[in-house]
């Protein structure tokens, strides 16, 4: 019998899985989170990022590579450290996520719309608890 761990992580696999569907953008899932963090952050250094992306900096270093030859990030020296850059996303970069999000957003407020009242009020109350899961 599957433990409600188990159940829950299926869950959220599935959801996130069915999200991704709704992409249309040839980027990775890998470089949508980070193009994510790096708007999040506001200019970083890749160590600061792949910190947030809990990777290690090689890893990014060649995520962002692909970045920033798509043209959706740029690098720019650091003004305090000479040895280091600072990632900033791009217009094309923060237009690609918009229009990935508002896809997302779209589809999963039409299947939010088919709930009952009831049972939006539970998904909103469990978001609270799902980003606290997520943070720790």
């Amino acid at each position: 019998m599957p433990t409600d761990s188990h159940q829950l992580a299926r869950s959220v696999a599935r959801l996130n899985r069915r999200l991704r569907q709704e992409r249309l953008t040839d980027l990775t899932p890998t470089q949508l989170s980070v193009l994510g963090a790096i708007l999040k952050l506001g200019p970083s250094t890749p160590g600061a990022i792949a910190a947030h992306e809990r990777v290690r900096p090689p890893s990014i270093t060649r995520t962002l590579t692909c970045l920033v030859d798509d043209g959706l990030v740029t690098r720019a020296p650091h003004p305090d450290d000479g040895r280091q850059v600072l990632i900033s996303i791009s217009d094309n970069g923060d237009a690609v996520l918009a229009e990935e999000r508002d896809r997302r957003d779209e589809w999963l407020a039409h299947r939010l719309a088919e709930l009952t009242t009831a049972e939006r009020k539970i998904l909103r109350e469990a978001t609270a608890l799902l980003e606290r899961l997520a943070a720790s």
